[in-house]
């Protein structure tokens, strides 16, 4: 019967062009597909997204494929249908043949492809060699046609290139230009067939590379829209369009929401790379930051992402020498910038970690009455394999030369032509938990918006916060999420002024599959009377409290049951829920103060042991080979005059 209605379908089609009806069945679904894009991005616009968010959703929002300039420069053969398909949860095999997939499928996915030079190393790679005319680019096709050695040593020079803001000059931009849009479209095709509202949500978006000498300004740019409104724009690139404050990005922003009523929000990453520039004090160019720019940037940039494969920006011993977890994935990203063309220096790393942007936020609030940095936390892998997996057995790394070998992690891992860092200080994080009524573009997006979302290491443990004014432990016999809605408000929101202490509700649930927790710590920031920045990191709720006690200030350990030689731990110890009702002791109603909530699981194996188990791998002395994974939330905002 198949064959037979293949035959058939041929003779009719067959008798229509001789008829001169015949227009073509790839236009026919063509037409049908954007038909059906219409659809559904009329339904995503009456969408109503208000309400209680009882869906716990996870994701990536920051994943490249070899449309990204880079990930096809190191190796990667895996496109965006192939991540799409392993979000979703199915088998697929990676660059070097491995067999790939997700223990636990993920609910929703931004592909952010790098918007300079969108497909460029491909198109290069692939361009008869007599049509080459650059000395550079010539250059570069050679090396990537010698093997993956050569392929490497391109792109790390490409990538040198772009830190020193020469790429825009070897690469044609009109020629650029024309090749971005032809692979943006190709992708929102993609990505509108994979988008499945209730059951699996994909995202248009893009990574915006500002990178002026190195230090990393990268925002991952997502859209609530569908692809009828995606292929209006092309992905902003400030290498061709020249240029070098992030305010441009934010104009581009303004526009596409001006032209086509869609919508956009940008989430920068990487801060730990930005030699201080990521958080400043002032405006771009110098002085005073006006409650104007302030302005626009939060309300473009709702988000921050704390923590990746490229290390973690929640803080740094130097700026929290109080607390003793301050030093959580900051190993080699604390030497310098992204391509280390420049080495930090302590002053720069007020600038570079997401806790002092907090504290920042209030400062220049308290001066301009705005807060720039008033952002959720969320984490994401900025996996360059096309595999969005944040499992430390199942790690795939952050370039193809990265997936699990026996040399990975001990090899150097230069982002550009010098040396620093190695494969170890790869983290195997993170993702993006968002608190949603719905599995929707739309339902995500304006949770993004409202900032009711966390950031986690990889592990997937649950966590609620909810602040408020009279708050008690009797409130856990009920409802009590929709108490806390009722009575207070939830992460990234604003507690306004009450009357009395701020009381929080807190409760964290282990991942399913994973460790125990260790504690749950409230992170406070303020600003003094003197205008100084302040912060404090309270122990909240802990296992074994009868035999773990506060001793100095500081919490007995919670012991460690990892097995180097096997690279196992047990749940013997720590607990699998932990919750409170917590009450700010040091509260000054007088003070602007923001809270987060910092949850800590026991110690566990990282990846390179796992590593040393399968292949035998031969690990540097310094490689760290446990950690305590955790789940960061966004703060809730105490502000008085609100």
């Amino acid at each position: 019967m198949a064959s037979f209605r293949k035959v058939a379908l041929g003779t009719v089609a067959a008798a229509a062009v001789g008829a001169g009806l015949y227009f073509g069945w790839g236009a026919f679904n063509a037409n049908r597909e954007a038909s059906k894009a219409e659809d559904s991005q009329a339904a995503n616009d009456k969408e109503v997204t208000s309400g209680v968010a009882t869906k716990l959703l996870w994701g990536d929002t920051h994943l490249h494929t070899s449309n990204s300039i880079d990930a096809f420069g190191f190796g990667v053969k895996l496109g965006p249908e192939e991540a799409l398909r392993f979000a979703r949860g199915e088998e697929v095999k990676s660059t070097w043949g491995l067999k790939a997939k997700l223990e636990r499928p993920l609910d929703f996915l931004v592909i952010a492809d790098h918007s300079g030079g969108l497909g460029a190393t491909q198109r290069l790679y692939e361009a008869p060699r007599f049509m080459i005319k650059d000395p550079t680019l010539l250059r570069w096709h050679d090396l990537m046609h010698e093997g993956q050695k050569g392929r490497q040593k391109a792109t790390m020079e490409l990538i040198n290139a772009a830190g020193e803001g020469k790429l825009a000059g070897i690469l044609p931009r009109e020629e650029q230009a024309k090749g971005t849009m032809k692979i943006w479209t190709s992708h929102t095709g993609i990505v509108e067939r994979y988008n499945e509202p209730g059951k699996f949500t994909a995202f248009m978006g893009f990574e915006y590379t500002l990178m002026p000498n190195g230090d990393n300004l990268h925002r991952v740019v997502i859209l609530r829209d569908g692809k009828p409104r995606a292929d209006k724009v092309r992905p902003y690139d400030p290498q061709t369009e020249g240029t070098e404050t992030v305010d441009k990005l934010w104009d581009y922003m303004d526009a596409y929401e001006k032209n086509t009523g869609g919508k956009m929000l940008a989430i920068p990453h990487n801060s730990n790379v930005s030699n201080g520039l990521m958080f400043e004090m002032v405006q771009p160019g110098g002085g005073p930051m006006t409650a104007d720019y302030a302005r626009r940037r939060a309300a473009r940039e709702p988000l921050v992402e704390i923590t990746q494969i490229k290390g973690d920006s929640e803080s740094h011993p130097f700026l929290s020498p109080n607390d003793e977890f301050a030093n959580f994935g900051d190993a080699g990203w604390e030497l310098g910038n992204l391509t280390m063309q420049r080495k930090k220096t302590p002053d720069m790393l007020a600038g570079d970690y997401v806790r002092e942007a907090l504290k920042r936020g209030l400062a220049v609030e308290a001066k301009t009455g705005v807060n720039p940095y008033k952002f959720g936390l969320i984490g994401s892998t900025d996996s360059h394999t096309a595999l969005a997996t944040s499992d430390e057995d199942n790690f795939f790394g952050k370039h193809s030369d990265g997936e699990p070998n026996s040399e990975r992690a001990s090899q150097a891992q230069n982002l550009g032509t010098r040396e620093g860092r190695f494969g170890w200080h790869y983290l195997a994080g993170g993702y993006a938990a968002v608190w949603a009524t719905a599995n929707t573009r739309a339902a995500i997006f304006d949770a993004m918006m409202r900032r009711e979302v966390y950031a986690t290491t990889g592990p997937r443990m649950q966590v609620r916060v909810f602040g408020g004014w009279d708050f008690s432990d009797k409130d856990w016999s009920g409802d009590w999420v929709k108490t806390g809605y009722a009575r207070g408000v939830p992460m990234g929101a604003d507690l306004k002024a009450g009357t009395g202490k701020p009381s929080f509700l807190i409760s964290a649930l282990k991942d399913p599959e994973g460790a125990n927790l260790d504690r749950v710590q409230v992170v406070k920031g303020w600003v003094d009377a003197s205008g100084k920045l302040q912060e404090k990191v309270f122990e909240v709720s802990w296992s074994s409290p009868d035999t773990r006690k506060l001793v100095g200030g500081k919490l007995t350990p919670v012991g460690d049951t990892v097995d180097i030689a096997k690279a196992s731990y047990t749940n013997s110890i720590g607990a699998p829920e932990l919750r409170s009702v917590w009450s700010d002791p040091e509260f000054n109603p007088g003070q602007r103060a923001f809270y987060y909530v910092r949850v800590l699981e026991i110690p566990t194996p990282r990846w390179v042991l796992f590593d040393a188990l399968r292949f035998g791998a031969k690990l540097l002395p310094e490689t760290e080979l446990k950690s305590q994974e955790r789940a960061y939330t966004s703060p809730i905002w105490y502000n008085p005059t609100v």
